[in-house]
């Protein structure tokens, strides 16, 4: 268990609300709406727990890091070998018997998966044991994983309104994407258009593992910016770590200014101020982008699995709040246009936010909660 203390919330009534155990993986596009749904059920008073594997228990940051935390084996088989398949399978079983053991002791309410191997366990485990599973689909293609366990869950929430492979006759819900609190806030704000003269800002974020191509095409494109858009820029762009100090240098030869890092704590802070956003396509990423208002340039990474990358991006491109460039056209010169077109170009900025807020959901914390509660009080 983690050391830390259960955060303070406030109770709803007398009596102790039920406990509710989230499972999820690692990366960012499962964490962040675990993150956001923790905070949302924290303050309607129910407590909560956290199941992962090694790789996360105790690391988390936030909420995830101040309720208790347990790790259980994991493995995970897409891509994998044959010989690390069968060891995955090992360590699965191994998960699954040590997740009946936490669900056995602990007894909750319900189960709630957000994807990733590590998650799949304790999801499995709610199953055997008659604990009502909920399971999160934050992409716009159902996950193989997902797909096996919505025939034992009671409730599937999405974040998209069309999800391919959901099966059929399976309760879901149209809850969106939970995304952090403070990123919330941005919905509500204006964005913030650039006059002729005034300072602009771009966000590059390459996803949880920091998108090489952009390392290598980048540079090229922001060398070719007119050298009046040029001096007005200040890039924010995230980067693979093995490539943060190659890319310090390259950019130390230009005269552009760049702040390169592997991982940046205070996003708010930058949606906030930011004119432009280049971007991958996961879920997350296209959520926080729609509900703080940003007009994006979105390059789906072309091996995501059943290309769910792109089809997250169908419902912002549709109303015109981001452009979409396929990995194999993202070159120099083409981002280099659209940027020069679109930092010039305040009205057209201010129209792609407005787009943008159209798709975006922001109460999806509060939706996917209210989910949960009618489910557990079924």
């Amino acid at each position: 268990m983690n050391s830390t203390d259960k955060t303070d919330t406030p109770q709803t009534s007398s009596e102790e609300k039920k406990l509710i155990i989230l499972t999820a993986g690692g990366t960012g596009g499962h964490v962040y709406p675990a993150e956001a749904l923790a905070e949302e059920l924290l303050r309607r008073g129910y407590r909560l727990a956290l199941v992962t594997d090694s790789r996360g228990k105790d690391n988390y940051r936030g909420t995830l890091g101040k309720i208790p935390n347990y790790a259980v084996m994991a493995g995970g088989m897409v891509g994998k070998s044959e010989l690390t398949k069968l060891q995955s399978l090992g360590k699965i079983f191994i998960g699954i018997l040590q997740s009946c053991l936490i669900l056995l002791r602990h007894k909750p309410a319900c189960v709630i998966g957000f994807g990733g191997y590590a998650s799949f366990p304790c999801a499995m485990a709610a199953v055997l044991l008659g604990i009502k599973l909920i399971i999160h689909e934050q992409n716009s293609v159902m996950s193989r994983t997902n797909r096996f366990l919505s025939k034992y869950a009671v409730l599937i929430a999405q974040s998209f309104k069309k999800v391919k492979h959901t099966p059929a006759g399976v309760k879901t819900v149209l809850t969106g994407m939970p995304v952090r609190q403070n990123i919330v806030e941005l919905n509500k704000r204006g964005y913030p258009r650039p006059g002729a003269n005034d300072p602009l800002q771009l966000l590059i974020l390459g996803g949880s593992q920091g998108a090489k191509i952009f390392g290598q095409i980048l540079p090229s494109a922001l060398s070719l910016l007119p050298p009046e858009t040029a001096k007005r820029l200040k890039i924010y762009q995230q980067c693979n770590k093995d490539m943060k100090d190659d890319l310090k240098k390259i950019y130390k030869e230009t005269s552009l200014n760049v702040t390169v890092s592997p991982f940046f704590e205070n996003m708010a802070e930058l949606y906030a101020s930011t004119n432009v956003i280049i971007s991958r396509a996961g879920a997350s990423s296209v959520s926080e982008i729609a509900v703080a208002g940003i007009p994006s340039i979105l390059v789906p990474l072309p091996t995501a699995a059943d290309d769910h990358q792109t089809g997250n991006t169908h419902d912002l491109a549709a109303v015109g709040g981001a452009i979409v460039i396929p990995q194999t056209d993202f070159t120099a010169g083409k981002v280099a246009n659209i940027l020069t077109s679109l930092l010039t170009d305040g009205e057209q900025l201010e129209k792609m936010s407005r787009a943008a807020r159209q798709v975006a959901i922001s109460d999806a914390a509060i939706r996917f909660a209210d989910a949960v509660e009618t489910e557990i009080q079924a």
